[in-house]
């Protein structure tokens, strides 16, 4: 007797069950036995014991074959969801292998390849037919996929209109949508890669997707329609004492990107294949240890820019100026010196007349009357001892030979507090992070500072206790000692009411950098 057919099965349903029973036909108990597991395992809801309903199984290779001749592609590419998008828009050989495409992109949009990442192709990154083209971490791992090294992009992109996804910080979450826009014929003289156009900053590294990206260019544009709303919701997110501009955009520099693009290893600095830096002393050390070419170009546009070859010029007066503070205090232990407390602090007179006569009251609450509850006054003292100038025998500061020889030279004791800038520490990320700030300083760079010390010791190997990338609020932590005595030198000014703005470095402060970079201990 003939089966009625299933009314709730389409046609198409009911033509593959057809098929299916037809294939059952003549399959052993044992070939039944593998197959029926299989079958229910794909079924939801039903779990069989050694079978993962959730495995993946690679799609169908999606690649085109390779092009005989070389040709140039010129694409564009889009962050996905940033309005108005942020694009840029490149030139690229056809023969290019993915992990090429990678670095290039890297360049374009200013990261700092700190996160993993993966190429796609397909109807969508997210959708089961799409292919996907894994880096180095990930094929490591036995993810399902081809490794990125072994796909050119004319296998992934045949003709204009073809897109392949890249998504960057899995975390973040930056998919980047790569679309050929034309093939043109190549000139053999021609760049791998060069960008020839762009719109719009770059998100920095870890500012909390395009959400965060857009809230913290809104906070940082006075003219943005929604500044004020931005601003307040940042401070909402994350606190008053955090600074958006430690997450300020990247500017689009097409002339940087193209000049890294040209040549990524010729940094004046220690490149990726092990040479060794031109800079002398502690610069060139911290120069070879970054392992990030991006971050090495950029700690060499520092460099280049502070122009450490042209002599300091310093006044007498601008040095008096400056130094005031540590004269003050070398003034104040004198010949004599001063009988410290029983716990190894400035008793409460010499703190009061130092809140006093250095106008300290202003950046400090409380009384001021006891060292240790008075960080001003505490840093003052605690830096002059870690630069020599001061330094404690049997319960009494007293003034060190240097101490009581600059005592009365106010150009001498600048010169002797550049040489020590920064202040001596044990924690070489302290003292790293300190040279970045000097560098920074004596580039007249003021924008985003924290995030870029943030990723230049996140590229020589120091991250958070959990593994992962410095953040600036880290990264102003480790240069804070750096940071104080050049803000008590007035090396730089705070501007109050100027939400998210960054402080106001000064001609002196440029000098002073300058000199400390220079001269510092160990450097030629």
């Amino acid at each position: 007797m003939a089966r009625k057919h299933n009314p709730q099965l389409s046609s198409a349903d009911q033509e593959l069950l057809k098929q299916f029973q037809t294939s059952l036909v003549g399959l052993s108990a044992d070939q039944l036995g593998k197959l029926l597991p299989q079958v229910l395992g794909a079924m939801p809801g039903i779990v069989m014991p050694g079978l993962d309903p959730f495995a993946r199984t690679a799609p169908p290779s999606r690649r085109r074959a390779r092009r005989k001749k070389v040709t140039t592609y010129r694409v564009r590419v889009d962050l996905a969801e940033t309005k108005p998008p942020v694009w840029r828009r490149l030139e690229l050989a056809s023969d290019l292998f993915l992990n090429e495409v990678h670095d290039i992109l890297q360049t374009a949009f200013g990261w700092t390849d700190s996160h993993l990442h993966e190429f796609a192709s397909g109807k969508d990154y997210y959708d089961r037919s799409a292919e996907h083209y894994l880096c180095p971490f990930q094929a490591d791992e036995g993810e399902i996929g081809v490794p990125e090294e072994d796909v050119r992009l004319d296998e992934v992109l045949a003709k204009p209109g073809d897109k392949l996804m890249y998504l960057y910080d899995f975390g973040d979450g930056w998919m980047h949508v790569i679309k050929l826009e034309a093939e043109l014929p190549r000139d053999d003289s021609a760049p791998n890669a060069v960008c020839i156009g762009g719109r719009r900053p770059s998100p920095s590294e870890d500012c909390g997707g395009v959400g965060g990206f857009e809230l913290i260019s809104a906070a940082l544009d006075p003219g943005h329609p929604e500044h004020a709303e931005a601003v307040a919701e940042f401070a909402h997110r994350y606190g008053e004492d955090v600074n958006p501009a430690d997450w300020a955009p990247t500017p689009f520099d097409l002339e940087r990107i193209n000049r890294i693009l040209a040549d990524p290893s010729d940094k004046g600095l220690t490149g990726l294949n092990g040479d060794q830096s031109d800079l002398p002393g502690p610069l060139g050390e911290l120069a070879d240890a970054i392992r990030s070419r991006t971050q090495q170009d950029l700690f060499q546009q520092l460099i280049e820019a502070a122009d450490l070859d042209a002599p300091v010029e310093i006044d007498a007066g601008t040095a008096a100026r400056m130094v005031s503070p540590y004269n003050w205090l070398l003034d104040r232990v004198g010949d004599d010196g001063i009988k410290l407390t029983g716990a190894g602090y400035l008793p409460p007179v010499h703190v009061e007349a130092a809140m006093a006569d250095l106008g300290l009251g202003a950046e400090w609450f409380g009384k001021g009357n006891r060292e240790v509850q008075t960080m001003p006054v505490l840093h003052l003292r605690e830096s002059a001892q870690a630069m020599g100038l001061l330094r404690k025998h049997r319960g009494t500061l007293v003034l060190t030979k240097r101490g009581r020889a600059v005592r009365t030279d106010p150009l001498a004791l600048w010169w002797h507090l550049a040489e020590q800038m920064p202040p001596a520490s044990r924690d070489a990320c302290e003292t790293q992070a300190g040279l970045i700030f000097l560098a920074t300083l004596a580039a007249g760079s003021t924008d985003a500072r924290n995030r870029t010390i943030a990723e230049i010791l996140t590229a020589i190997g120091w991250a958070l206790s959990d593994g992962t990338p410095l953040t600036p609020s880290a990264a102003s932590r480790a240069a804070w000692d750096t940071s104080t005595a050049l803000h008590r030198l007035g090396a730089f000014i705070e501007e109050r009411g100027t939400y998210g703005r960054p402080d106001k470095v000064t001609p002196e402060g440029v000098t002073f950098a300058r000199a400390a970079l220079r001269t510092w201990p160990g450097r030629a």
